[in-house]
């Protein structure tokens, strides 16, 4: 699988966010990563469908709408009405995720499942059949800048092995503490897209060189 960088809009800085996105696309982002968070699932409030309709009205690349709410069933309309290309719900957030990942596919969207660092690999045996992409999060979701928790790779692993068990073709995204020093890691234990946040918006570097850092880590492998 060729390895995809996903950009979170989370680390951007959102008083030049247009000129952030177009940025990203012009280095070589394969998508965007768009996270939304309710105050109530994660401690922290970021930002709504009116944002990501922004942010498709100014970049052709793919929305990667990833849900930290506790109703993401409520949600899903305005985000396939703003421009998703893709929505993840988390597993931890609903009582019957078959039915929320199902009206996600009749939108027409792709559809993911996202687990936090506490839950075991093994929950997603029964939706993996129903999902185009699953996000591993290798940080406690709400808050970028985090640091990668080692000990989430094996469930990277693991998780790649029930997917080729099912004999499936499922996207794994990591999410948390990716930049140019964990990418070794994090694609050697099986994840083909990485959400990239500081390491790529970052007031130390243009996004350019964040992207230049990336690619040379990718191509060292």
């Amino acid at each position: 699988m060729r390895i995809q960088i996903a950009p979170s809009l989370l680390a951007a800085d959102f008083t030049r966010l247009g000129e952030q996105i177009r940025d990203a696309e012009a280095a070589g982002a394969d998508m965007l990563h768009v996270d939304i968070m309710d105050g109530h699932f994660v401690p922290n409030l970021s930002m709504g469908p009116m944002i990501c309709e922004a942010a498709h009205r100014v970049t052709k690349l793919p929305l990667d709408v990833h849900l930290m709410v506790t109703h993401p069933d409520s949600m899903i309309d305005a985000f396939v009405n703003a421009g998703a290309a893709t929505i993840h719900v988390h597993w931890e957030s609903g009582f019957h995720i078959h039915r929320t990942l199902s009206k996600i596919k009749a939108s027409d969207c792709r559809a993911g499942i996202a687990i936090n660092p506490h839950t075991p690999a093994l929950v997603l045996t029964e939706v993996l059949p129903f999902v185009d992409t699953v996000v591993v999060m290798t940080i406690n979701p709400g808050f970028g800048g985090q640091k990668l928790i080692p000990e989430t790779l094996p469930k990277i692993q693991q998780i790649r092995a029930l997917i080729s068990a099912q004999g499936r073709e499922i996207d794994i995204l990591v999410d948390g503490g990716v930049n140019a020093e964990t990418i070794p890691q994090v694609v050697g234990a099986g994840a083909n897209i990485l959400v990239v946040g500081t390491g790529l918006f970052n007031h130390g570097f243009t996004v350019a060189e964040g992207m230049a850092r990336l690619r040379a880590a990718l191509s060292a492998l």
